[in-house]
């Protein structure tokens, strides 16, 4: 069925946006669109970014999962040339509940332009190539994704292997997949020659930060040397950052119960501290050198500080100061609010690949496909019935218009046509002629049973009218038989359009609810999707009133041919018998539609 809606709406495909022609590699048969927006309209990020993690967050809501392999292992990234192949790290991949996180890296993100790449799919054969020490360049000297089950070390994704010591906190859900829920006792990274730092030498410390009570002073990165110390933590939930006892509180508050992202840059004489990629405190002084464990969430010795009260995701350390500007993108594109990351078409190498209804086509959810086909049914039925019921009419009025002609010939000798079988033949079709068999056989039944046919009498021609009125009332039923299923599609079409829609929506709702992607480029291709469901049963009820309309009319036009032809046979049988039987008959036509009237 889907395939058969496809066929039907091709011809949409011409007034939809092109899309490219090349095609990376033939054993792939499908790609997604994906761009980089850092234009005012997506991220707003004026300054380049240069080589970037790009976080790709799949759901139900901007891919349908269909033709990519269980574990997402076929996945390839592809820049806009079709031929530089990406590094990539699948974090998280679930094709049975629709959702996967995918580290893609983009080697140069410029400021305020939008950039595509493709996402390519489909090869059952491909092997996994994702890799998180080619995903992250080698200036990060720890990563965490923190996906690991409970009770294992929080692993880290670098080349450098910085494994945490020793496993602490649960494993919940997190702003970028799985996260750490804090247990008041530290994650301690190891004193690795990679985590060294000289004094006033580069370092970037980052993380999405849950903060779940804003009480008192809480350490969030704890790292001490002798007399020498850093520390980054929350006071009242305000951040600020302390080396050796000299403090800059931030400006800006982390609230309760939300993901936000904090991050630590020191460089030479300077450290600065962001909320969600603002700058919004910095400290006039060299950061010290460490050799020692660095703990997180918590103090290793006895101190006035409280443990973090929260949860933590997406931890990274680097030995070089990362610009505001990628700081800014973490922020805008890692959170639930992405808006760094759009999601454009998807095609099909060698299926019907029509570009952005061929991305429409495949958002449309399983519920929905099932509505869309009960449209299609509803649809081809009531064009069948369309084209019938109009072919009927139309052969019924030529029938008629040729009988006409024959009969205009008549004058008195009304059974003149009656026995010519070739004519008969020719008006197989005419209701008219079928009103003029029936008198006409009325007339010489009387004949045959003895009655004197030349001196017809009023009640007589009563008779003939009602057996003709009997054949007009026939014919009016067979001319709007059917007519009924074009105003079930009329009226329930558009109905059935919106269950679609309404099922269609609530399954994207939960697809981004459990995504944690609520940006308007994670909804707006399942929304788009459903709607579809709509404007099926929209198309399946205008064309049905456009045909519906027409029918009645032409029906009513045959109709009335009908009734003033019964009234002419009538008049001109009592035209043969007389003025006064004429009359007499006339004076009960006229009763008799009196009386109808007043019914």
């Amino acid at each position: 069925m889907q395939r058969l809606l496809i066929a039907f709406l091709t011809c949409l495909g011409f007034v939809l946006p092109a899309t490219a022609h090349a095609w990376w590699q033939d054993d792939w048969h499908y790609r997604k669109q994906i761009s980089v927006d850092t234009t005012p309209q997506g991220a707003a990020i004026n300054d380049a970014l240069g080589r970037t993690p790009l976080l790709v967050r799949l759901h139900t809501g901007n891919f349908t999962f269909d033709g990519v392999k269980e574990d997402g292992s076929d996945l390839r990234f592809v820049a806009a040339d079709d031929k530089t192949v990406l590094n990539h790290q699948i974090e998280s991949f679930d094709a049975l509940m629709g959702m996967a996180l995918v580290w893609v890296d983009v080697p140069k993100v410029e400021g305020g332009q939008r950039q595509d790449l493709w996402m390519y799919y489909g090869n059952q054969k491909a092997p996994a190539t994702g890799n998180g020490q080619l995903t992250f360049d080698p200036n990060y000297t720890a990563l965490y994704h923190f996906e690991g089950a409970n009770g294992l070390p929080a692993k880290d994704t670098t080349a450098y292997g910085n494994t945490a010591q020793s496993a602490t906190g649960a494993s919940i859900d997190g702003v970028i997949g799985r996260a750490l829920q804090m247990s008041g006792q530290p994650l301690l990274l190891p004193a690795s020659p990679s985590l060294q730092h000289n004094a006033g030498s580069a370092f970037t410390f980052s993380a999405w930060l849950k903060l779940e009570q804003a009480n008192g002073e809480q350490l969030v990165l704890v790292r001490r040397e002798g007399e020498q110390s850093l520390l980054v933590g929350l006071n009242q939930g305000m951040p600020f950052v302390e080396i050796d006892g000299q403090r800059a509180n931030s400006t800006q508050a982390l609230n309760p119960g939300q993901w936000q992202h904090l991050a630590l840059t020191a460089e030479g004489s300077k450290v600065s501290l962001y909320v969600n990629g603002r700058e919004t405190a910095s400290l006039a002084l060299a950061m010290p050198a460490f050799n020692s464990v660095m703990a997180i969430g918590a103090d290793l010795s006895a101190s006035a500080y409280l443990p973090f009260a929260g949860a933590i995701d997406e931890l990274r350390l680097s030995k070089v100061v990362r610009p505001a500007a990628q700081l800014l993108a973490d922020a805008s594109a890692q959170g639930a609010e992405s808006k760094l990351v759009a999601y454009g078409v998807d095609e099909e190498q060698s299926g019907y690949g029509f570009g952005s209804l061929g991305f429409l086509l495949n958002a449309v959810p399983m519920d929905a496909w099932v509505i869309i086909a009960v449209l299609v049914l509803m649809m081809f039925q009531s064009w069948f019935i369309m084209i019938r019921k109009n072919r009927m009419v139309s052969r019924v009025s030529a029938a008629n218009e040729a009988f006409r002609e024959q009969f205009a010939k008549v004058g008195t000798r009304l059974e003149m046509f009656a026995d010519d079988r070739d004519l008969a033949q020719r008006l197989q079709h005419s209701s008219l002629w079928r009103l003029y068999q029936v008198a006409v056989k009325e007339i010489r039944t009387r004949r045959e049973q003895g009655a004197d046919t030349s001196s017809v009498s009023a009640a007589t021609i009563e008779a003939i009218r009602c057996s003709m009125d009997g054949v007009r009332t026939r014919e009016n039923q067979a001319l709007s038989s059917k007519l009924s299923t074009l105003s079930n599609a009329i009226a329930g079409g558009p109905y059935i359009g919106l269950l679609g829609t309404v099922l269609g929506i609530m399954v994207v709702f939960l697809g981004t609810a459990m995504a944690g992607d609520v940006n308007i480029n994670a909804i707006a291709p399942g929304m788009a999707a459903a709607l579809l469901a709509t404007a099926m049963g929209l198309f399946v009820a205008i064309p049905a009133l456009f045909g519906y309309n027409r029918l009645i009319t032409r029906n009513k036009e045959v109709s009335a041919d009908m009734r003033v032809f019964v009234d002419e046979f009538i008049t001109r049988l009592a035209e043969m018998h007389g003025e006064s039987q004429f009359s007499e008959a006339a004076h009960r036509r006229g009763n008799h539609t009196n009386a109808s009237v007043s019914a």
